[in-house]
């Protein structure tokens, strides 16, 4: 049975692309061909063979279905800027319909899709819509991932409470301590289990040098 999740975050730099790519490596564990999506990403770096986007980067090397970059990343914005600002700045137009014919050909090639967001869950893409819209649009389960630190609980009670605002479910969450010195992470996530009602899926631990691989030991596949 082929599967597709989208995953999105409680806000930028909580670790979404670690995710990503550890449950495509998690899927891949159990024989499965996955690939990974980045529709839009915001944000390159020089270097001696060109530009390099280092979240696509990410998820091409975790996935194990050779499919053509624009159809894992359809939008490469080069500024590390909100992308309907940098969007606007290079003349790119985002059209969601490009975004989903490439979701839709990816699934056709693999059996598991990840679909990885870009910032939190209703980030802009242009002047009309943002990736709340993206996400309502391929209609897939989102996995959140939550980056435990001071004011957690409140942006993630309000994404999931959006995500389900949009008719989408939430098959679960994961939690990542982004902060190591935040004060009753455990507590926080038992208020998380008690109100998000969605299985928590993982906990990553803080950690600067995880690999995808293992963090795809402490996620649950079973949602």
């Amino acid at each position: 049975m082929k599967k597709a999740y989208f995953i999105t975050g409680t806000d930028t730099g909580v670790g979404k692309t670690l995710v990503a790519c550890a449950l495509l490596q998690a899927f891949i564990k159990q024989g499965k061909k996955a690939v990974g999506m980045k529709p839009v990403v915001a944000g390159s770096m020089e270097t001696p063979a060109g530009l390099c986007y280092e979240d696509v980067e990410n998820l091409l090397a975790a996935g194990n279905v050779a499919a053509p970059r624009e159809l894992i990343n359809p939008y490469a914005l080069t500024l590390s800027i909100a992308p309907h600002i940098a969007s606007a700045q290079m003349g790119v137009d985002i059209r969601l319909e490009k975004i989903e014919q490439s979701c839709l050909k990816l699934r056709e090639m693999a059996e598991v899709v990840v679909v990885e967001g870009v910032g939190g869950f209703m980030v802009p893409l242009n002047d009309r819509e943002d990736t709340a819209d993206m996400a309502q649009l391929l209609g897939l389960p989102v996995i959140m991932v939550v980056g435990l630190r001071l004011g957690c609980l409140n942006h993630a009670l309000l994404s999931a409470q959006e995500i389900r605002r949009r008719g989408l479910t939430l098959a679960g969450w994961v939690a990542n301590k982004i902060d190591p010195d935040m004060l009753f992470a455990q507590d926080n996530i038992v208020a998380l289990e008690q109100r998000l009602k969605a299985p928590l899926i993982g906990t990553v631990p803080y950690g600067k040098g995880l690999s995808a691989e293992e963090v795809a030991r402490l996620l649950r596949t079973d949602f």
